[in-house]
């Protein structure tokens, strides 16, 4: 979304302002090179993850620039972006509902009270409450933080040793991937079965409007790694209406508005079942998928929305009924040396976007959605499916390995 989203604020008609607490993690090896946040009218540093300083700052350079609304990319910022719009009196979903929905625990909590439909659950923190909790719910179960995300020590244990492995795991992560330190609670949750689907949608003065639902493949327990997504899902219309229905509820749970949303569900034996619900954009490329499909640009709309705007939701023909996307993703450890199966990809006219990585990095099982070795998509005419196309091009690729020595 980093790289989606200036192209989406530039679409919507904006210039913005770039505000960062570390520059060089843009231009760092590996970045794209223009990073496109860099394209910013202005680039403003600041020590991002402290509130109070942060907010007379930013007061200070609105009173320069005048600014329309603010956003972020990145989910340890949400809290942050609606604290500012609130003191600024700009456009957003409201402070307490982001840190609602930033925070696992108080997101289930609310959306339990409201009737929402989600897993039996517990938060602890100290190991003997964690123990006792998870020996009330019973095994399997799921393991989380409250406050990460990207799938980040999501884990299913079965039995009270793996449950203990898992929480020392958790306990030697102190702060997150900005710097941040994280809360010390333990979410601990019944474990679904079923398939995985995200709703997404915008909220604009009390109504949420529903762009469509997203298929999810999650890789096998202990993790749970997103391995592709295909837009539109392909779920009877009565499943369409219960999924959908569970994920506008939970947004009026939390009391989110002003905001675009990605909502996770898992369809189980007995109905859908609320995993989360994010206040921003999906990730993963899937606002990519959506445009190609519905022409609706959500990185432009989650601009359009934050600036006040009432952003037209009409989908228009775009000649294309399913498009997917699937992540090469890594099992085994070794730099890798070579990659073969892709050639092809280049004259395929299905496939609209590759990547793969470079031989020479370094590899290592993947543990959550932040490590690939690449991806690519695809878009067809024929509804439902493109996500099997997907599926067998990456399925096509070989990854060699060579052990790396001390």
């Amino acid at each position: 979304m980093s790289t989606l989203l200036p192209r989406g604020i530039t679409d919507s008609g904006h210039r913005f302002s770039f505000l960062t607490r570390d520059l060089g993690h843009y231009l760092r090896p590996g970045a794209p090179h223009p990073h496109p946040l860099l394209g910013a009218a202005n680039v403003f540093t600041a020590e991002t993850n402290d509130e109070a300083t942060l907010l007379p700052q930013v007061r200070r350079l609105h009173e320069v620039f005048g600014f329309d609304g603010v956003l972020t990319s990145c989910d340890y910022y949400l809290p942050t972006v609606a604290a500012i719009a609130a003191d600024l009196g700009l456009p957003g979903p409201g402070r307490d509902a982001v840190a609602a929905a930033c925070t696992k625990h108080r997101a289930r909590q609310l959306c339990r009270d409201a009737g929402v439909a989600g897993p039996e659950f517990a938060v602890a923190q100290e190991w003997d409450e964690i123990d006792s909790a998870a020996a009330t719910l019973g095994y399997p179960l799921v393991v989380k933080p409250v406050d990460l995300c990207g799938g980040m020590f999501v884990t299913r244990v079965d039995d009270r040793a793996q449950l203990r492995a898992a929480v020392e795991r958790i306990g030697e992560f102190d702060v997150n991937a900005r710097g941040q330190r994280r809360a010390p609670q333990i979410l601990l949750e019944e474990c679904l079965c079923g398939p995985e689907f995200s709703v997404e949608t915008v909220t604009v003065g009390g109504r949420t409007t529903v762009i469509g639902v997203t298929d999810k493949q999650i890789t096998g327990a202990p993790a749970f790694i997103e391995a592709g997504h295909m837009f539109p899902a392909t779920l009877s219309p009565t499943d369409i209406d219960a999924v959908t229905a569970v994920a506008v509820a939970a947004i009026e749970a939390l009391g989110l508005d002003t905001t675009v949303a990605h909502t996770e569900i898992k369809l189980t034996a007995a109905g859908p079942r609320l995993i989360e619900v994010n206040p921003r954009p999906a990730g993963n490329r899937i606002t990519e998928l959506i445009r190609r499909v519905t022409g609706i640009d959500l990185a432009a709309t989650y601009a359009e929305v934050a600036a006040g705007g009432t952003p037209d939701l009409t989908p228009r023909p775009t000649g294309i009924g399913s498009a997917a996307i699937a992540f090469a993703v890594p099992t085994g450890t070794g730099e890798l040396t070579r990659v073969d199966g892709a050639e092809h990809w280049a004259t395929d006219r299905r496939v609209v976007e590759r990547n793969l990585t470079e031989p020479g990095a370094l590899v290592r099982p993947a543990t959550d959605n932040n490590t690939y070795l690449g991806h690519v998509m695809v878009a067809v005419e024929q509804p439902g499916t493109a996500g099997e196309l997907a599926n067998e091009l990456i399925a096509g690729l070989c990854f060699e390995l060579a052990e790396v020595r001390a």
